[in-house]
Protein backbone atom coordinates (compact mmCIF):
# COMPACT_ATOMS: atom_id res chain seq x y z
CA UNK A 1 0.00 0.00 0.00
CA UNK A 2 2.85 2.41 0.79
CA UNK A 3 4.48 1.70 -2.59
CA UNK A 4 1.15 2.26 -4.37
CA UNK A 5 0.62 5.50 -2.50
CA UNK A 6 4.08 6.70 -3.46
CA UNK A 7 3.52 5.95 -7.14
CA UNK A 8 0.10 7.62 -7.13
CA UNK A 9 1.49 10.68 -5.37
CA UNK A 10 3.95 11.16 -8.21
CA UNK A 11 1.07 11.12 -10.69
CA UNK A 12 -1.70 12.75 -8.63
CA UNK A 13 -1.01 14.06 -5.10
CA UNK A 14 -4.71 13.88 -4.16
CA UNK A 15 -4.97 10.25 -5.23
CA UNK A 16 -1.86 9.34 -3.26
CA UNK A 17 -3.18 11.13 -0.18
CA UNK A 18 -6.52 9.33 -0.53
CA UNK A 19 -4.79 5.94 -0.56
CA UNK A 20 -2.87 6.84 2.60
CA UNK A 21 -6.13 7.89 4.27
CA UNK A 22 -7.67 4.52 3.45
CA UNK A 23 -4.65 2.66 4.82
CA UNK A 24 -4.67 4.80 7.98
CA UNK A 25 -8.30 4.05 8.89
CA UNK A 26 -7.88 0.39 7.96
CA UNK A 27 -5.12 0.18 10.58
CA UNK A 28 -7.31 1.85 13.19
CA UNK A 29 -10.19 -0.55 12.46
CA UNK A 30 -7.91 -3.58 12.64
CA UNK A 31 -6.67 -2.44 16.06
CA UNK A 32 -10.31 -1.97 17.23
CA UNK A 33 -9.75 1.70 17.95
CA UNK A 34 -12.51 3.57 19.77
CA UNK A 35 -14.67 6.49 18.73
CA UNK A 36 -12.38 9.21 19.99
CA UNK A 37 -9.34 7.74 18.22
CA UNK A 38 -11.27 7.63 14.94
CA UNK A 39 -12.54 11.21 15.27
CA UNK A 40 -9.03 12.32 16.24
CA UNK A 41 -7.63 10.68 13.12
CA UNK A 42 -10.16 12.51 10.94
CA UNK A 43 -9.34 15.85 12.57
CA UNK A 44 -5.57 15.49 12.30
CA UNK A 45 -5.70 14.20 8.73
CA UNK A 46 -8.01 17.00 7.60
CA UNK A 47 -6.24 19.71 9.57
CA UNK A 48 -9.56 21.01 10.98
CA UNK A 49 -11.71 20.02 14.00
CA UNK A 50 -13.89 16.94 13.52
CA UNK A 51 -17.26 16.44 15.21
CA UNK A 52 -19.23 13.20 15.66
CA UNK A 53 -22.90 13.64 16.58
CA UNK A 54 -25.34 10.78 17.18
CA UNK A 55 -28.24 12.26 19.15
CA UNK A 56 -30.19 9.01 19.35
CA UNK A 57 -27.36 7.24 21.14
CA UNK A 58 -26.27 10.36 23.06
CA UNK A 59 -22.83 10.32 21.48
CA UNK A 60 -21.01 13.58 20.84
CA UNK A 61 -17.23 13.68 20.29
CA UNK A 62 -15.29 16.72 19.06
CA UNK A 63 -11.52 16.77 18.50
CA UNK A 64 -9.38 19.74 17.47
CA UNK A 65 -6.94 19.62 14.55
CA UNK A 66 -4.03 19.16 16.99
CA UNK A 67 -5.61 15.97 18.42
CA UNK A 68 -7.00 17.57 21.59
CA UNK A 69 -10.52 16.61 22.55
CA UNK A 70 -12.62 19.70 23.19
CA UNK A 71 -16.36 19.00 23.21
CA UNK A 72 -18.86 21.73 22.45
CA UNK A 73 -22.62 21.88 22.65
CA UNK A 74 -22.91 24.08 19.55
CA UNK A 75 -24.83 22.45 16.68
CA UNK A 76 -22.91 21.62 13.50
CA UNK A 77 -22.98 24.16 10.69
CA UNK A 78 -24.98 22.79 7.73
CA UNK A 79 -22.29 24.18 5.46
CA UNK A 80 -19.58 21.91 6.88
CA UNK A 81 -18.70 18.80 4.87
CA UNK A 82 -20.17 15.70 6.52
CA UNK A 83 -20.90 12.01 6.09
CA UNK A 84 -23.96 10.28 7.55
CA UNK A 85 -23.27 7.12 9.52
CA UNK A 86 -26.21 5.42 7.79
CA UNK A 87 -27.96 6.44 4.55
CA UNK A 88 -30.54 9.08 5.36
CA UNK A 89 -29.71 8.97 9.07
CA UNK A 90 -29.28 11.99 11.33
CA UNK A 91 -26.06 10.75 12.94
CA UNK A 92 -23.03 12.09 11.09
CA UNK A 93 -19.36 12.95 11.20
CA UNK A 94 -18.51 16.58 10.37
CA UNK A 95 -15.35 18.42 9.39
CA UNK A 96 -15.47 22.02 10.60
CA UNK A 97 -14.29 23.49 7.30
CA UNK A 98 -16.48 26.39 6.20
CA UNK A 99 -14.04 28.69 4.43
CA UNK A 100 -13.45 26.52 1.35
CA UNK A 101 -15.07 23.74 -0.62
CA UNK A 102 -14.21 20.25 0.63
CA UNK A 103 -11.41 18.49 -1.22
CA UNK A 104 -11.27 14.96 -2.57
CA UNK A 105 -9.15 14.02 0.42
CA UNK A 106 -11.79 15.43 2.80
CA UNK A 107 -14.42 13.26 1.14
CA UNK A 108 -12.28 10.14 1.56
CA UNK A 109 -11.53 11.01 5.19
CA UNK A 110 -15.24 11.40 5.96
CA UNK A 111 -16.24 8.22 4.15
CA UNK A 112 -13.62 6.00 5.77
CA UNK A 113 -13.94 7.52 9.25
CA UNK A 114 -17.76 7.39 9.21
CA UNK A 115 -17.67 3.74 8.17
CA UNK A 116 -15.25 2.87 10.96
CA UNK A 117 -17.31 4.83 13.51
CA UNK A 118 -20.47 3.01 12.45
CA UNK A 119 -18.80 -0.35 13.07
CA UNK A 120 -17.66 0.75 16.54
CA UNK A 121 -21.15 1.97 17.47
CA UNK A 122 -22.74 -1.25 16.24
CA UNK A 123 -20.21 -3.24 18.25
CA UNK A 124 -20.27 -1.25 21.48
CA UNK A 125 -23.67 0.45 21.60
CA UNK A 126 -25.89 -2.58 21.05
CA UNK A 127 -27.25 -1.65 17.63
CA UNK A 128 -26.74 -5.05 16.04
CA UNK A 129 -29.91 -7.11 15.75
CA UNK A 130 -30.42 -9.88 18.26
CA UNK A 131 -31.54 -12.83 16.15
CA UNK A 132 -32.64 -15.25 18.90
CA UNK A 133 -35.89 -14.08 20.55
CA UNK A 134 -35.30 -16.53 23.41
CA UNK A 135 -32.26 -14.65 24.77
CA UNK A 136 -34.26 -12.25 26.94
CA UNK A 137 -36.53 -15.02 28.20
CA UNK A 138 -33.50 -17.16 29.04
CA UNK A 139 -31.67 -14.46 30.95
CA UNK A 140 -34.83 -13.81 33.01
CA UNK A 141 -35.67 -17.48 33.64
CA UNK A 142 -34.77 -18.55 37.20
CA UNK A 143 -34.95 -22.20 36.13
CA UNK A 144 -32.39 -21.84 33.34
CA UNK A 145 -28.87 -23.11 34.10
CA UNK A 146 -26.36 -20.43 35.04
CA UNK A 147 -24.25 -21.23 31.97
CA UNK A 148 -27.28 -20.74 29.71
CA UNK A 149 -28.11 -17.40 31.30
CA UNK A 150 -24.51 -16.23 30.95
CA UNK A 151 -24.54 -17.24 27.29
CA UNK A 152 -27.81 -15.35 26.74
CA UNK A 153 -26.42 -12.29 28.51
CA UNK A 154 -23.37 -12.27 26.23
CA UNK A 155 -25.66 -12.63 23.23
CA UNK A 156 -27.49 -9.48 24.36
CA UNK A 157 -24.23 -7.60 24.72
CA UNK A 158 -24.44 -7.51 28.52
CA UNK A 159 -21.28 -7.72 30.60
CA UNK A 160 -21.64 -10.92 32.66
CA UNK A 161 -19.72 -9.21 35.46
CA UNK A 162 -21.85 -6.06 35.23
CA UNK A 163 -25.35 -5.08 36.27
CA UNK A 164 -28.73 -4.84 34.55
CA UNK A 165 -32.43 -4.48 35.35
CA UNK A 166 -35.64 -5.97 33.99
CA UNK A 167 -38.70 -4.03 32.81
CA UNK A 168 -42.24 -5.39 32.83
CA UNK A 169 -44.49 -3.45 30.41
CA UNK A 170 -48.22 -4.09 30.69
CA UNK A 171 -48.59 -4.29 26.91
CA UNK A 172 -45.39 -5.71 25.50
CA UNK A 173 -42.65 -8.30 25.97
CA UNK A 174 -40.18 -8.32 28.86
CA UNK A 175 -37.22 -5.98 28.48
CA UNK A 176 -33.65 -5.91 29.82
CA UNK A 177 -31.74 -2.69 30.49
CA UNK A 178 -27.98 -2.60 30.97
CA UNK A 179 -26.98 -1.14 34.32
CA UNK A 180 -25.94 2.51 34.37
CA UNK A 181 -23.03 1.69 36.61
CA UNK A 182 -21.41 0.03 33.60
CA UNK A 183 -22.37 2.37 30.78
CA UNK A 184 -23.48 5.95 30.37
CA UNK A 185 -27.01 5.08 29.27
CA UNK A 186 -28.71 1.73 28.88
CA UNK A 187 -28.99 -0.97 26.27
CA UNK A 188 -32.60 -2.07 25.97
CA UNK A 189 -33.66 -5.44 24.62
CA UNK A 190 -37.10 -6.98 24.44
CA UNK A 191 -38.00 -10.61 24.00
CA UNK A 192 -39.21 -10.00 20.45
CA UNK A 193 -35.55 -10.45 19.60
CA UNK A 194 -34.72 -6.89 18.55
CA UNK A 195 -32.39 -4.46 20.25
CA UNK A 196 -34.18 -1.19 20.90
CA UNK A 197 -30.94 0.70 21.16
CA UNK A 198 -28.22 1.65 23.51
CA UNK A 199 -27.27 5.21 24.32
CA UNK A 200 -23.87 6.32 25.41
CA UNK A 201 -22.47 9.65 26.38
CA UNK A 202 -19.03 10.98 25.74
CA UNK A 203 -15.93 9.17 24.62
CA UNK A 204 -15.18 5.45 24.31
CA UNK A 205 -14.71 3.58 27.55
CA UNK A 206 -11.12 4.14 28.34
CA UNK A 207 -7.94 4.74 26.42
CA UNK A 208 -4.51 3.19 26.21
CA UNK A 209 -1.40 4.73 27.66
CA UNK A 210 -0.42 6.12 24.31
CA UNK A 211 -1.52 9.68 23.72
CA UNK A 212 -3.04 11.34 20.64
CA UNK A 213 -1.16 11.92 17.39
CA UNK A 214 1.22 14.79 17.97
CA UNK A 215 2.99 15.24 14.66
CA UNK A 216 3.02 14.57 10.95
CA UNK A 217 5.39 12.69 8.69
CA UNK A 218 6.75 14.10 5.49
CA UNK A 219 3.61 12.94 3.69
CA UNK A 220 1.52 15.20 5.92
CA UNK A 221 -0.04 12.37 7.95
CA UNK A 222 -0.04 11.88 11.74
CA UNK A 223 2.79 10.00 13.39
CA UNK A 224 0.70 9.14 16.47
CA UNK A 225 0.63 5.93 18.48
CA UNK A 226 0.89 2.69 16.59
CA UNK A 227 -2.21 1.29 18.22
CA UNK A 228 -4.28 4.28 17.14
CA UNK A 229 -5.31 5.17 20.68
CA UNK A 230 -7.01 1.85 21.26
CA UNK A 231 -9.37 1.96 24.27
CA UNK A 232 -8.46 -0.32 27.16
CA UNK A 233 -11.76 -0.47 29.03
CA UNK A 234 -11.65 2.30 31.58
CA UNK A 235 -14.87 2.36 33.53
CA UNK A 236 -17.33 5.18 33.20
CA UNK A 237 -16.97 7.75 35.93
CA UNK A 238 -20.64 8.54 36.32
CA UNK A 239 -22.45 8.35 39.59
CA UNK A 240 -24.85 5.52 40.38
CA UNK A 241 -28.23 5.91 38.75
CA UNK A 242 -31.44 6.05 40.66
CA UNK A 243 -30.17 7.51 43.94
CA UNK A 244 -32.83 9.59 45.60
CA UNK A 245 -31.98 13.20 46.47
CA UNK A 246 -34.91 13.86 48.70
CA UNK A 247 -34.29 13.97 52.42
CA UNK A 248 -36.46 12.70 55.30
CA UNK A 249 -39.53 14.50 56.62
CA UNK A 250 -38.67 17.55 58.70
CA UNK A 251 -41.96 18.41 60.37
CA UNK A 252 -45.67 18.95 59.88
CA UNK A 253 -47.67 21.69 58.23
CA UNK A 254 -50.54 23.60 59.77
CA UNK A 255 -52.98 20.90 58.60
CA UNK A 256 -51.15 18.42 60.81
CA UNK A 257 -49.76 16.48 57.86
CA UNK A 258 -46.11 15.57 57.39
CA UNK A 259 -44.09 17.89 55.20
CA UNK A 260 -42.10 14.99 53.74
CA UNK A 261 -43.00 11.60 52.28
CA UNK A 262 -45.59 9.61 54.22
CA UNK A 263 -44.82 6.41 56.08
CA UNK A 264 -46.14 4.35 53.21
CA UNK A 265 -43.37 5.53 50.93
CA UNK A 266 -45.85 6.30 48.16
CA UNK A 267 -45.87 10.09 48.28
CA UNK A 268 -42.91 11.97 46.85
CA UNK A 269 -44.26 15.30 45.61
CA UNK A 270 -41.29 17.32 46.76
CA UNK A 271 -39.08 19.76 44.92
CA UNK A 272 -35.67 18.36 44.03
CA UNK A 273 -33.11 19.15 46.71
CA UNK A 274 -31.02 22.10 45.70
CA UNK A 275 -33.19 22.97 42.68
CA UNK A 276 -35.90 25.59 42.18
CA UNK A 277 -39.29 24.93 43.72
CA UNK A 278 -41.58 23.23 41.25
CA UNK A 279 -38.84 21.21 39.59
CA UNK A 280 -39.51 17.52 39.64
CA UNK A 281 -36.83 14.92 40.21
CA UNK A 282 -36.78 13.70 36.65
CA UNK A 283 -36.84 16.79 34.50
CA UNK A 284 -37.47 20.51 33.99
CA UNK A 285 -39.56 22.80 36.13
CA UNK A 286 -43.31 22.35 35.85
CA UNK A 287 -45.16 25.26 34.30
CA UNK A 288 -47.22 27.29 36.72
CA UNK A 289 -49.79 30.00 36.32
CA UNK A 290 -49.59 33.31 38.18
CA UNK A 291 -51.62 31.83 41.00
CA UNK A 292 -48.84 29.34 41.67
CA UNK A 293 -50.94 26.39 40.62
CA UNK A 294 -49.56 24.00 38.04
CA UNK A 295 -51.11 24.35 34.61
CA UNK A 296 -51.73 21.83 31.85
CA UNK A 297 -54.38 19.66 33.47
CA UNK A 298 -56.84 17.18 32.07
CA UNK A 299 -60.59 17.61 32.34
CA UNK A 300 -60.55 15.32 35.35
CA UNK A 301 -58.34 17.75 37.26
CA UNK A 302 -55.27 15.54 36.91
CA UNK A 303 -52.01 17.02 35.65
CA UNK A 304 -51.32 16.29 31.97
CA UNK A 305 -47.78 15.03 31.80
CA UNK A 306 -46.50 15.85 35.28
CA UNK A 307 -44.68 13.14 37.17
CA UNK A 308 -43.55 14.89 40.32
CA UNK A 309 -46.74 14.00 42.14
CA UNK A 310 -46.59 10.37 41.12
CA UNK A 311 -44.99 8.35 43.89
CA UNK A 312 -42.37 6.28 42.10
CA UNK A 313 -41.54 8.01 38.82
CA UNK A 314 -38.77 10.34 39.97
CA UNK A 315 -36.07 8.17 38.38
CA UNK A 316 -37.35 7.96 34.83
CA UNK A 317 -35.26 5.78 32.54
CA UNK A 318 -34.78 6.93 28.97
CA UNK A 319 -36.70 5.11 26.28
CA UNK A 320 -39.32 3.45 28.50
CA UNK A 321 -42.22 1.97 26.52
CA UNK A 322 -45.53 3.78 26.61
CA UNK A 323 -48.15 2.80 29.13
CA UNK A 324 -47.81 1.10 32.48
CA UNK A 325 -44.36 -0.29 33.30
CA UNK A 326 -42.87 -2.00 36.33
CA UNK A 327 -39.13 -1.36 36.74
CA UNK A 328 -37.03 -3.98 38.49
CA UNK A 329 -33.97 -3.13 40.60
CA UNK A 330 -30.49 -2.95 39.10
CA UNK A 331 -28.79 -6.24 39.97
CA UNK A 332 -25.83 -8.38 38.87
CA UNK A 333 -26.61 -9.97 35.51
CA UNK A 334 -27.00 -13.45 37.00
CA UNK A 335 -29.68 -12.08 39.36
CA UNK A 336 -31.91 -10.76 36.56
CA UNK A 337 -34.64 -13.33 37.35
CA UNK A 338 -35.06 -11.60 40.73
CA UNK A 339 -35.23 -8.19 39.05
CA UNK A 340 -37.86 -9.56 36.67
CA UNK A 341 -39.99 -10.93 39.53
CA UNK A 342 -39.85 -7.59 41.35
CA UNK A 343 -40.60 -5.69 38.14
CA UNK A 344 -43.80 -7.72 37.73
CA UNK A 345 -44.73 -6.88 41.31
CA UNK A 346 -44.08 -3.18 40.65
CA UNK A 347 -46.32 -3.39 37.57
CA UNK A 348 -49.24 -4.30 39.81
CA UNK A 349 -48.87 -0.97 41.63
CA UNK A 350 -49.11 1.07 38.43
CA UNK A 351 -52.21 2.89 37.22
CA UNK A 352 -53.59 4.40 34.03
CA UNK A 353 -53.31 7.93 35.41
CA UNK A 354 -56.96 8.78 34.68
CA UNK A 355 -59.77 10.10 36.87
CA UNK A 356 -61.09 6.55 37.35
CA UNK A 357 -57.65 5.03 37.84
CA UNK A 358 -55.34 7.73 39.28
CA UNK A 359 -51.73 6.93 40.06
CA UNK A 360 -48.30 6.53 38.47
CA UNK A 361 -47.82 4.73 35.17
CA UNK A 362 -44.23 3.79 36.06
CA UNK A 363 -43.30 2.22 39.40
CA UNK A 364 -39.77 1.27 40.52
CA UNK A 365 -39.66 -1.89 42.61
CA UNK A 366 -36.73 -0.70 44.70
CA UNK A 367 -38.73 2.34 45.84
CA UNK A 368 -41.73 0.36 47.09
CA UNK A 369 -39.99 -0.79 50.26
CA UNK A 370 -42.26 -2.63 52.65
CA UNK A 371 -45.34 -1.66 50.65
CA UNK A 372 -44.36 -4.42 48.20
CA UNK A 373 -45.41 -6.95 50.86
CA UNK A 374 -49.02 -6.01 50.13
CA UNK A 375 -48.70 -7.75 46.77
CA UNK A 376 -48.42 -11.10 48.56
CA UNK A 377 -51.55 -10.40 50.60
CA UNK A 378 -53.91 -9.17 47.87
CA UNK A 379 -54.46 -11.68 45.07
CA UNK A 380 -55.43 -10.33 41.63
CA UNK A 381 -59.10 -10.90 40.94
CA UNK A 382 -59.87 -12.16 44.46
CA UNK A 383 -62.38 -10.52 46.76
CA UNK A 384 -61.08 -7.05 47.54
CA UNK A 385 -60.44 -5.93 51.14
CA UNK A 386 -63.23 -3.99 52.84
CA UNK A 387 -61.51 -0.61 52.47
CA UNK A 388 -61.10 -1.19 48.73
CA UNK A 389 -64.77 -2.12 48.43
CA UNK A 390 -65.64 1.11 50.20
CA UNK A 391 -63.45 3.07 47.75
CA UNK A 392 -65.09 1.41 44.75
CA UNK A 393 -68.59 2.13 46.01
CA UNK A 394 -67.78 5.75 46.84
CA UNK A 395 -65.99 6.29 43.52
CA UNK A 396 -68.93 4.88 41.56
CA UNK A 397 -71.29 7.46 43.08
CA UNK A 398 -68.88 10.41 43.12
CA UNK A 399 -66.88 11.01 39.89
CA UNK A 400 -64.31 13.36 41.47
CA UNK A 401 -63.57 11.20 44.50
CA UNK A 402 -60.71 8.96 43.37
CA UNK A 403 -58.72 11.75 41.73
CA UNK A 404 -59.19 13.91 44.82
CA UNK A 405 -58.08 11.17 47.20
CA UNK A 406 -55.02 10.40 45.08
CA UNK A 407 -54.04 14.08 45.23
CA UNK A 408 -54.37 14.00 49.02
CA UNK A 409 -51.99 11.03 49.42
CA UNK A 410 -49.49 12.14 46.76
CA UNK A 411 -48.86 15.70 47.96
CA UNK A 412 -47.36 17.17 51.12
CA UNK A 413 -50.31 19.24 52.37
CA UNK A 414 -54.00 19.80 51.78
CA UNK A 415 -53.24 23.12 50.09
CA UNK A 416 -50.85 21.34 47.74
CA UNK A 417 -53.53 18.73 47.07
CA UNK A 418 -56.04 21.49 46.23
CA UNK A 419 -53.54 22.98 43.79
CA UNK A 420 -52.89 19.54 42.34
CA UNK A 421 -56.53 19.11 41.28
CA UNK A 422 -57.04 22.84 40.63
CA UNK A 423 -59.71 23.51 43.24
CA UNK A 424 -59.91 26.01 46.09
CA UNK A 425 -58.70 24.87 49.50
CA UNK A 426 -62.19 25.23 50.99
CA UNK A 427 -63.62 23.13 48.16
CA UNK A 428 -61.15 20.37 48.98
CA UNK A 429 -62.19 20.52 52.64
CA UNK A 430 -65.82 20.06 51.61
CA UNK A 431 -64.87 17.16 49.35
CA UNK A 432 -62.94 15.47 52.13
CA UNK A 433 -65.87 15.82 54.53
CA UNK A 434 -68.10 14.14 51.94
CA UNK A 435 -65.49 11.42 51.29
CA UNK A 436 -65.11 10.73 55.02
CA UNK A 437 -68.87 10.27 55.24
CA UNK A 438 -68.84 7.82 52.31
CA UNK A 439 -65.77 5.85 53.43
CA UNK A 440 -66.39 5.76 57.13
CA UNK A 441 -62.96 6.88 58.40
CA UNK A 442 -61.17 10.23 58.82
CA UNK A 443 -58.86 11.42 56.02
CA UNK A 444 -57.22 14.43 57.67
CA UNK A 445 -55.27 12.60 60.34
CA UNK A 446 -51.95 10.80 59.81
CA UNK A 447 -53.58 7.46 60.59
CA UNK A 448 -56.48 8.10 58.23
CA UNK A 449 -54.18 9.29 55.46
CA UNK A 450 -52.01 6.15 55.79
CA UNK A 451 -55.13 3.98 55.71
CA UNK A 452 -56.20 5.77 52.54
CA UNK A 453 -52.79 5.22 50.95
CA UNK A 454 -52.93 1.51 51.66
CA UNK A 455 -56.50 1.26 50.38
CA UNK A 456 -55.59 2.95 47.08
CA UNK A 457 -52.53 0.71 46.70
CA UNK A 458 -54.59 -2.43 47.41
CA UNK A 459 -57.16 -1.23 44.87
CA UNK A 460 -54.47 -1.51 42.18
CA UNK A 461 -53.36 -4.92 43.44
CA UNK A 462 -56.89 -6.34 43.47
CA UNK A 463 -57.37 -5.81 39.73
CA UNK A 464 -57.68 -9.08 37.76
Amino acid sequence: MKELAGRLTALDPDAGAAVRVIAYFDRLSESRAGLEALVRGAAVLAGVPALLVDAERRVRVRVEADGTRRDSGAPPDPGWPSAALTPGGAAALWLERAEAAPSVVDAVILERAAGAVRLVLDRTRGRAAVEDPALVETVLDPGAPEAARLHAARGLGLDPAGTARALAPLDGPPMVVAGRADAGLPNRWSSNGLSTGRASAGSPAGRSNAGPPTGRNKGGFPTGPSNGGLPTGQAHAGSPAGRSNAGPPTGRNKDGLPTGPSNGGLSTAQAHAGSPTGRNNAGPPTTQADSGRPTGRTDAGLPSGRTDADPLTARALPGLPDGRVGVGPEVPVLELPRSWAEARTALRFTAEGTALDPGPKVVHADELGGVALLAGLVAPGAEAPADVQALEAAGASTPWLLATLHAVISTTSLRAAAAEINVHHSTLQDRLSHAEHLLGWPLRTPQGRLRLQLALAMRHLARP
